[in-house]
């Protein structure tokens, strides 16, 4: 492992945790992209990874964060997501790794578009 590949991973690592932890996003939207760019990985291999990095509770701190500085959290409604996210991420993997890259590539800028577009202009909060 060179020097350079190693700085490219602590950098999309920072980039990916700073952007989890400010705004919520990091593990495909932001880890998925640059590792395909950045690392030349196969969209298969970008997914792989950023599921591999979740595989720890990387998040918990941030998520610990929000919740002691009065956003509190409903720790039990994470549970049960986690719980069925787990389940899903499952079959959602199996599916996936028999899809071709170009198809995969494809259906996963469809949904970025989608939630974009979904954000920045039908964002309206719900209390």
């Amino acid at each position: 492992m060179t020097v350079e590949i190693v700085l490219l991973l602590l950098l999309l690592g920072f980039i990916a945790g700073f952007l989890s932890g400010s705004v919520g996003v990091g593990g495909g939207v932001v880890m998925v992209p640059l590792a395909i760019w950045f690392l030349g990985y196969s969209q298969h291999q970008a997914q792989g990874i950023s599921l591999a990095v979740l595989a720890v509770p990387v998040t918990f701190i941030a998520a610990y964060t929000y919740h002691t500085s009065g956003h509190k959290l409903d720790w039990r409604y994470a549970l049960i997501i986690a719980t069925t996210f787990v389940i899903g991420g499952y079959l959602g993997s199996k599916i996936a790794v028999n899809l071709n890259q170009q198809v995969l590539k494809k259906i996963f800028g469809v949904i970025m578009l989608v939630i974009a577009i979904k954000m920045i202009f039908f964002s309206g909060a719900k209390a």
